[in-house]
């Protein structure tokens, strides 16, 4: 069987949070519907709250500490990307904004990507829209048609709005799915690979 990795970055900054529950559900749907295409899929979940601090040194020294540079391997080695927000202020939330700030240029070119936010009224919905898509068109993803949006009302029992979530959810990971099992597996970048070897250095003593 084929394998794929989906990185899912999550912004909430409570714990629990209802953006790690989205991104959570969108991750699970994701790789059921890459199982029903005959491709099996590792799921890692990069949660940003747990990095603010190294986000914030990343922007004032230019560089990646120790503890934030396998994060952002983990997103720029995948195969897709499950990235949900928290919306502040009709827009997406400043800790989202820097991490793909400190993204390398050109890292997620062409990668597809599943848009997800939270928020506590539908009215914020169209921030997937005006803010996000544009975000990551700028990065040269492959954006899915469809965008989750999750108020505090959908996750309420099993009623029609309830029900309209899951729907969504579905929808979204179908699409994430077909763009992933499409693309032929991403291949980790060796910071080594141009380095030589042993044997040449000595050799050029």
């Amino acid at each position: 069987m084929e394998k794929r990795r989906i990185a899912v970055v999550s912004a909430g900054l409570s714990v629990p949070s209802s953006t790690r529950l989205l991104a959570d559900r969108l991750a699970s749907a994701t790789v059921a519907a890459l199982r029903r295409r005959g491709v099996e899929a590792e799921v890692e979940v990069v949660e940003l709250r747990e990095h603010a601090r190294d986000l914030a040194d990343n922007l004032v020294t230019g560089f990646a500490n120790a503890e934030l540079r396998p994060a952002l391997d983990a997103v720029t080695g995948a195969d897709g990307i499950v990235a949900v927000t928290p919306i502040f202020s009709a827009s997406y939330s400043g800790l989202f904004k820097t991490f793909f700030d400190v993204v390398d240029s050109g890292a997620l070119s062409g990668k597809p990507v599943l848009m997800g936010a939270t928020a506590g009224t539908a009215r914020h919905s169209l921030a997937l829209e005006h803010a996000m898509r544009p975000l990551f068109a700028y990065l040269r993803t492959v954006v899915t048609p469809t965008a989750v949006f999750a108020a505090s009302e959908d996750w309420g029992g099993a009623g029609e709005a309830s029900q309209g979530l899951a729907s969504r959810i579905d929808r979204a990971a179908e699409e994430l799915a077909e763009l992933v099992a499409a693309r032929p597996a991403a291949r980790t970048a060796d910071p080594f690979a141009d380095a030589p070897s042993f044997e040449a250095l000595l050799r050029g003593v």
